[in-house]
């Protein structure tokens, strides 16, 4: 797992599983069910009232408009 040293993992617990929960049930019931990667993703960002910086845009527009998540958005986006 040399690969995930220089790596910072935000720390999880209950509550951004419950948040996961929360963000899965909304988006299913807009008719917009979310994978579940990018849900674990939004979970800990806005549990951690942190911004996520991604190029992957599109797939987080969703939890932008609906749940409050932060995009960093740089020149190249």
């Amino acid at each position: 797992m040399r690969w995930l040293g220089n790596t910072i993992v935000l720390p999880y617990d209950e509550r951004v599983a419950w948040k996961w929960g929360q963000l899965s049930v909304l988006s299913e019931r807009r008719g917009r069910a979310r994978p579940i990667n990018d849900t674990w993703i939004a979970a800990c960002c806005l549990v951690a009232n942190l911004p996520l910086a991604t190029l992957n845009v599109k797939d987080f527009e969703d939890f932008t408009e609906n749940d409050g998540l932060q995009l960093v958005l740089t020149a190249n986006s």
